[in-house]
């Protein structure tokens, strides 16, 4: 799997979704305490933000102090700011789709057009807020029955379920349709454990990261701590997305250093060069020569590079 995500370029992907994260939470959060806003139930409200902002260990509380305002105004001027915040904040979502697809190998002409991620995007931010909400009526079902050691056990397995299957639905989403849904399976399960343990840890790993850069930079220590948890999140979603692919086409054993190479690493070499194609009529083809060829190969770039 860390061979799959270094072929995948899965640090530039995970700077990526932590880039447009960044950019999307703002307006995402302008709109969702609009729309609770309408509804004007004030323990609603604090509620369903509440329960978002726990998704950001330490800096979600001083997050909501700060943009967790609503919109006012006319109403089709209202419309019109919220329509324009949803656009904005489906970067994130798009960016999302461009990394499943990278993980997967798809081929360009195969993935999907601008209309349809603009509909997953959507659909995925939908997602979200139905397991904002699972999350949510959870919190409040272990918060009613006590907090003994029992409980907490029986929620926290309860969490692990739960965020794997907001992974499985985010995951199905996001990948392209050519993709089977069971073999996003795997991946969502150690989505799931892995996010929930990480919420866990994260007060402790935001509050390390704090710790100092609070005294030394202030504000913008808020800043740093949210985007180093939006960039633990993105690598945890691209290893789990990399176990589904790992899993379903057998990308196994692959080789540290090269050569000669395993079957595994000439399987994904040939995806990622058929990746490339953009139109129907283009073929890109893949061919390894055999051990002996690579060798007088080797020792003629050797001979060409030292006259």
């Amino acid at each position: 799997m860390i061979k799959k995500f270094g072929d995948d370029q899965g640090p530039s992907l995970a700077v990526s979704l932590t880039y447009y994260g960044f950019m999307s939470l703002f307006p995402l959060l302008l709109v969702l305490s609009t729309v609770l806003g309408f509804i004007g139930n004030e323990s609603i409200s604090k509620g369903v933000l509440g329960t978002t902002l726990k998704q950001f260990p330490v800096v979600g509380e001083q997050i909501g102090k700060n943009a967790a305002h609503p919109l006012t105004g006319s109403g089709p001027a209202l419309v019109i700011g919220l329509l324009l915040l949803v656009y904005g904040a489906l970067g994130v979502a798009q960016a999302a789709q461009h990394a499943m697809a990278q993980v997967w190998n798809v081929p360009g002409v195969a993935r999907p057009g601008f209309v349809p991620r603009l509909i997953r995007g959507v659909a995925f931010f939908g997602g979200l807020a139905l397991g904002m909400a699972a999350t949510g009526a959870l919190g409040g079902l272990i918060t009613i029955a006590g907090q003994n050691l029992v409980v907490r056990t029986v929620g926290f397995f309860a969490a692990i379920v739960l965020n794997a299957l907001l992974y499985l639905a985010a995951f199905r989403i996001l990948t392209p349709s050519s993709i089977a849904t069971r073999k996003l399976i795997a991946g969502a399960i150690v989505g799931g454990i892995g996010y929930t343990v990480l919420l866990l840890a994260g007060t402790a790993l935001v509050q390390h990261q704090l710790r100092h850069a609070q005294a030394l930079y202030g504000q913008f220590a808020i800043v740093l701590g949210l985007m180093g948890w939006l960039f633990l999140v993105s690598q945890l979603t691209l290893y789990a997305a990399e176990t589904n692919v790992v899993i379903a086409r057998h990308l196994w054993p692959r080789s540290i250093v090269q050569p000669p190479l395993t079957d595994a690493d000439e399987r994904v070499l040939h995806d990622i060069a058929r990746q490339e194609e953009r139109r129907p009529e283009e073929r890109v083809g893949v061919g390894f020569a055999p051990d002996a060829t690579r060798e007088a190969t080797a020792d003629a770039d050797v001979r060409r590079s030292n006259p």
